[in-house]
């Protein structure tokens, strides 16, 4: 049995949750979400508490309860408080901008890299080189910073790249000449 499926999800004050069959919905201050949820699982409310436990006990229901379980908090966690990412760009002439749901990144390539942020998500740019993706659905936020990430990762000899705060880039000695 799953350590993480058994453990209860409390529904803070300011969260709503609605159970509709296999669709949960959680609504909340930062936003709305829903999802589907496979029918190996079996999701209940009970005392302002949402409990998720397998439906059967094959191999897939017991794998999915507490992946279920995991999603369902981190949709509350995400209407309630939402989630956050910050990127930090180092390279001379490397920078960023929005304009409306584009965001705009000079990355030392031969053309401007154009990146159309998806519905939920904010991406605001600081001093054209930090920029913070914040959202409320984890999943997304991830996506939009590993997409972002991915157009220049940090090369290890100059340190020039796209890299999330808080990384740890091992450096690497240049090429000696004798």
């Amino acid at each position: 049995m799953s350590r993480i499926g058994k453990l209860p999800i409390e529904i803070p004050a300011k969260a709503k949750v609605t159970i509709d069959g296999q669709v949960v919905r959680v609504e909340g201050p930062k936003g709305k979400l829903e999802k589907t949820f496979n029918r190996s699982v079996t999701i209940s409310i009970e005392d302002n508490v949402v409990k998720v436990e397998p439906a059967g006990r094959s191999r897939l229901a017991r794998a999915m309860y507490g992946t279920a379980r995991s999603i369902i908090n981190n949709m509350v966690i995400g209407v309630v408080d939402g989630y956050k990412k910050e990127l930090e760009i180092q390279g001379v002439g490397f920078r960023a901008s929005v304009s409306g749901k584009t965001l705009d990144l000079a990355l030392g390539y031969s053309h401007p890299i154009k990146f159309t942020i998806p519905d939920g998500v904010t991406v605001t740019v600081a001093e054209n080189t930090k920029l913070t993706v914040e959202g409320a659905d984890k999943q997304v936020v991830g996506e939009v910073t590993a997409t972002i990430y991915s157009y220049y990762p940090v090369e290890p000899y100059k340190g020039k790249g796209v890299r999330i705060v808080g990384q740890q880039v091992r450096r690497k000695e240049g090429k000696k000449t004798a």
